[in-house]
């Protein structure tokens, strides 16, 4: 059985700043550039049945520069809609809303965590039978990929707010005697 190998994207002037970016379509900043083509040193022998992307930019240059063929873009692995929170840090957010959280309360005109949840089942439904192929790569942001190995393991979007997650890392979801594992978190290179 293969493994899910995730890969965030590198940086970009939002991201380094803590901005909630999800439809914004930035492009990665020098050092994300540089965190991109870091990352080929892990695919120099890897060899994918599937490459899937986000369609953003910034996950698709990460993929690039990173030396892998992406096979399909994917918006289910897209990065959560903020809605109105777009462009904003949580301390902002939280300046009106003290007791918000992205992880049970979602982005008012963005996504629920249902609604997170329905998509990223949906990706995982498509995927494990690749993963009776090989490996399958899947270049995504920082929210999304951390609700995407939550629901790997069976458990709510919420457990993914226990998940840190950097830019421009690779994290493989696998298996354990037949149970689905996080086998590796948030890997520099």
């Amino acid at each position: 059985m293969g493994d899910i190998v995730v890969v965030r994207h590198g940086q970009t002037e939002w991201s380094a700043a803590g901005r909630h970016t999800s439809r914004t379509d930035l492009d990665l900043t020098p050092a994300g550039e540089r965190q991109g083509r870091a990352l080929s040193r892990a695919f120099m022998t890897a060899g994918f049945v599937a490459v899937v992307s986000s369609p953003r930019r910034r996950a698709l240059r990460t993929a690039e520069l990173a030396g892998l063929t992406v096979t399909e873009v994917d918006a289910d692995v897209a990065e959560w809609d903020y809605g109105t929170y777009e462009g904003l840090t949580t301390p902002e957010i939280r300046a009106e809303r003290p007791d918000w959280d992205l992880w049970t309360d979602g982005c008012p005109g963005g996504e629920t965590p249902e609604q997170v949840t329905i998509r990223l089942d949906r990706f995982l439904a498509r995927v494990r039978p690749m993963l009776v192929v090989g490996d399958v790569a899947v270049v995504s942001h920082g929210h999304a990929s951390r609700a995407l190995a939550s629901r790997w393991i069976g458990e709510s979007v919420a457990f993914g707010a226990r998940l840190s997650l950097d830019t421009a890392t690779l994290s493989t979801l696998g298996h354990e005697h037949d149970l689905p594992s996080i086998r590796t978190w948030n890997t520099t290179i």
